[in-house]
């Protein structure tokens, strides 16, 4: 008989890695927080400089302050919180995270990549292959070998994916952005296919505009009007999913990309 109760820890002697996690405003961070409340010892991977470079900067209070508080959301008195800066766009980048994540904890079982190289983008006419190779390098390629590391210690596991609103509409002035999101979302049923007699779910996730303090006061407001309540989604908004779809209950889950965005409005 099956038992409907729920474990207040689903993820309690697991080990997560989630990649991207630099500020604490950003969902990276807030998936971190929901997988250590869930039971998970987590991994965190920042880089740092990516950040550094953008209008919006990095954290004021550098990674031990993005460690400090993911290990405050720890719920297992056996879960412990490593981290480690990497550059993703690096050829054996992704490799060495998940080595590691290994080291650390020894085994790993939910791999979500929310890393993303953003910014330095532009309309088709002023993209060169540089700009291309840059975000293609960081935003697709390391994911797909992050899976790959996951996948050759044999599963069960799970793999989640973010992409962004590409599908949903265009994203002008981002098109090595959106051409490298959309790799993401086109490669999630091939890849779950693959997994799939491993035990290894893979899904991606849109998030939707999440405010993430990279918005000027004017986009802020008029992102916020096309939502029917009113706001932007919070980090957490995405992370109650993401955080799921990392269980047990999301275990007939594969393959799917699944957008997450309030009931925001395009036109």
């Amino acid at each position: 008989m099956t038992d409907l109760r729920r474990d207040p820890l689903p993820l309690r002697g697991r080990v997560a890695l989630v990649t991207g996690a630099s500020r604490r405003a950003g969902i990276g961070y807030a998936v971190a927080r929901r997988l250590a409340a869930y039971g998970a010892s987590v991994f965190v991977h920042h880089f740092g400089p990516h950040d550094a470079a953008q209008p919006w900067g990095a954290d004021p209070g550098g990674p031990s302050a993005v460690v400090d508080g993911v290990t405050a959301a720890l719920a297992s008195p056996d879960a412990s919180v490593r981290h480690m800066s990497a550059d993703l766009g690096t050829p054996d980048g992704p490799a060495r995270v998940v080595d590691a994540a290994l080291a650390a904890f020894g085994r790993l079982d939910v791999l979500v990549c929310n890393q993303a190289r953003s910014g330095g983008d532009g309309p088709l006419a002023e993209l060169d292959a540089a700009k291309l190779d840059g975000h293609w390098a960081v935003n697709a390629r390391a994911s797909i070998l992050l899976a790959s590391s996951l996948a050759a210690l044999g599963g069960p596991g799970r793999v989640i994916f973010l992409t962004s609103g590409q599908d949903q509409g265009p994203m002008r002035d981002e098109v090595a952005y959106a051409a490298s999101k959309g790799a993401l979302s086109s490669i999630t049923a091939t890849l779950a296919d693959e997994l799939a007699e491993a035990g290894i779910t893979v899904n991606t996730v849109n998030p939707g505009p999440v405010d993430t303090g990279y918005a000027p006061p004017d986009a802020h407001a008029a992102v916020a009007a096309r939502f029917p309540g009113g706001r932007w989604g919070e980090p957490d908004d995405p992370a109650r999913l993401i955080a799921w779809l990392a269980t047990d209950e999301a275990a007939w889950v594969t393959g799917q990309v699944i957008n997450t965005e309030g009931g925001f409005r395009r036109s």
